[in-house]
């Protein structure tokens, strides 16, 4: 793709995301996160209507008489969007792959971010962390994160969820709302989501396709594995495959809403041939 073709899309992306967050998201994303970002101020005796969760039990053991903590909102939040670049992105069969639902819902999440006056910031990862761009203010910052996710090439086709985490975790000191686009085509990451679920307020959105769910009677076709580029002859007309390929998606699946619904966090699933602009809203709205 060259820079002609590269700037048309990053306009045609900006357009339709942009559309989105003006008319749609830009309320719902304030409402759902401002006032979440909040700050230790003071602590004051308990009075009638305050928020039972913001007792201070040791203040309150030793005068003997409820206390509160007192929090004051930031005036800003940070926004960092954790993108998954590796192989198993550029599958699809339907409308378009997933790495194309990745690109727009990560756009209208930032240009959301940026109407109120948020930093946004951009890790893409694999199975290493393949570029990390600082939080920063402003519509140019945006187009540059829409077109690192358009055209760039990671150096690795494989996942490595845990390991983004962790760099998450080492970069990120102040409490950010985190929304992490992937498949989730990996496990025994929930240790470590567990603890940047403690400090951030997380998003798992899953992005899959229909395919990945069930695979039809075609006979015997060849299928590449595109995170490891090794193809393999299938028997699709078998039951027992067809039955075990749905199994090994319901498997990561189910893993995926167990580890962030434990760790507090929340949780998206789109298809890329439904309309992801309902299950944001949704979730916005359910927040």
């Amino acid at each position: 793709m060259n820079t002609s073709e590269i700037l048309k899309k990053v306009r045609k992306i900006e357009i339709k995301t942009r559309r989105l967050s003006d008319h749609i998201f830009s309320g719902e994303y304030h409402s759902s996160f401002k006032g979440r970002g909040m700050t230790f101020s003071e602590v004051r005796q308990y009075q009638y209507g305050d928020d039972i969760r913001n007792i201070d039990w040791n203040v309150t053991a030793r005068y003997n008489e409820p206390y509160i903590k007192v929090f004051e909102e930031e005036r800003e939040l940070t926004m960092l969007l954790m993108v998954d670049v590796s192989g198993s992105e550029s599958f699809g069969t339907q409308n378009q792959c997933k790495k194309d639902t990745l690109t727009e819902i990560a756009a209208t999440l930032a240009f959301s971010a940026i109407q109120n006056n948020d930093k946004v910031g951009l890790i893409l990862f694999s199975d290493q962390i393949e570029l990390y761009i600082p939080p920063k203010k402003g519509r140019h910052h945006v187009l540059r994160i829409i077109r690192e996710l358009i055209e760039f090439h990671p150096k690795s086709n494989q996942t490595n969820i845990t390991q983004a985490l962790e760099f998450l975790s080492g970069v990120t000191k102040k409490k950010a709302i985190v929304f992490m686009l992937s498949d989730f085509m990996d496990a025994h990451y929930e240790h470590a989501l567990k603890i940047v679920g403690k400090k951030h307020d997380v998003t798992g959105i899953r992005i899959y396709d229909k395919r990945e769910v069930e695979i039809p009677n075609l006979g015997l076709v060849p299928i590449l594995d595109a995170e490891t580029g090794k193809t393999y002859l299938v028997d699709t007309s078998s039951k027992k495959v067809r039955t075990n390929y749905k199994s090994h998606y319901l498997k990561n699946s189910s893993y995926f809403k167990n580890a962030f619904t434990k760790s507090g966090s929340g949780v998206i699933s789109t298809r890329t041939d439904q309309d992801y602009v309902k299950q944001l809203l949704g979730y916005f709205k359910n927040k």
